[in-house]
């Protein structure tokens, strides 16, 4: 799915946090050219990966430098967070609505782009569930569910799979996949951040590489491979072994 077209142009990204007698750097000069693909962004604990995905979304702003779309003045940004963040006291169906009645979906249509959702997600069945009634890997996949019904352009994904269990990870990773390649949704991007260098190689059609903060691009790596993608692969095997030597730098 991965084109030349380029949906994000990240050029000299600079972000800053004012602390008690100094200034913290986190982004310096970050550049990025996002085409119609899958991306993961690896990088040392604490350089601004998140951050970086924060101000894509719009959540933060930088300090300098700019984030141009080529889709559209304002993109559809859908955004699966590291923990599942859903509301103790509303139904699986009423989280996956959140976003939308917020956004002045009428009712009717956010229930029904609800429920599209859930069931891209395997979880139709569990409409009426309340959160303490999941497991941990049906929460993150309400998560999903929930950036999915916003019918995003652009999808960002903040380390979706660190919290479950190797199994569940595995299958949703490769449930991910399975929607980005369908073209069941609408979205141009997946963007992801990541400490798993097998998962970013076993997803990515590119994998970008940050510096220790204050963080800057120093390594973009193409990973052109036909999917389904195993970690017994050979080729699969080389290219984590060298990303690892990158990050590792």
């Amino acid at each position: 799915m991965s084109s030349n077209k380029i949906i994000l142009r990240i050029r000299g990204l600079v972000k800053k946090y004012k602390l008690p007698g100094r200034e913290l750097v986190v982004l310096n000069g970050i550049d990025l050219d996002v085409g119609e693909e899958f991306v993961s962004i690896l990088g040392p604990s604490g350089c601004g990966k998140s951050t970086l995905l924060k101000i894509i979304a719009g959540v933060e702003k930088p300090d300098g430098g700019a984030v141009e779309f080529y889709i559209s003045n304002t993109p559809r940004i859908g955004f699966v967070f590291q923990s599942p963040t859903l509301l103790p006291w509303m139904t699986v169906r009423g989280n996956v609505m959140l976003p939308l009645i917020a956004k002045g979906v009428r009712e009717e249509e956010a229930r029904e782009r609800a429920r599209r959702a859930l069931t891209l997600v395997g979880l139709a069945e569990f409409e009426d569930f309340y959160p303490h009634e999941l497991s941990g890997g049906m929460k993150q996949r309400v998560n999903i569910a929930r950036a999915l019904a916003v019918e995003p352009d652009i999808l960002l994904l903040d380390e979706p799979f660190s919290n479950l269990d190797p199994l569940t990870a595995e299958s949703l990773r490769s449930e991910v996949v399975d929607l980005w390649l369908s073209n069941v949704l609408p979205i141009k991007a997946i963007i992801m951040v990541t400490h798993n260098v097998e998962e970013a190689v076993l997803m990515s059609d590119k994998v970008v590489i940050l510096s220790p903060r204050p963080a800057r691009v120093i390594r973009e790596v193409r990973i052109d491979l036909p999917r389904p993608r195993s970690r017994k692969m050979v080729e699969v095997q080389k290219l984590v072994d060298e990303v690892y030597e990158y990050v590792s730098q």
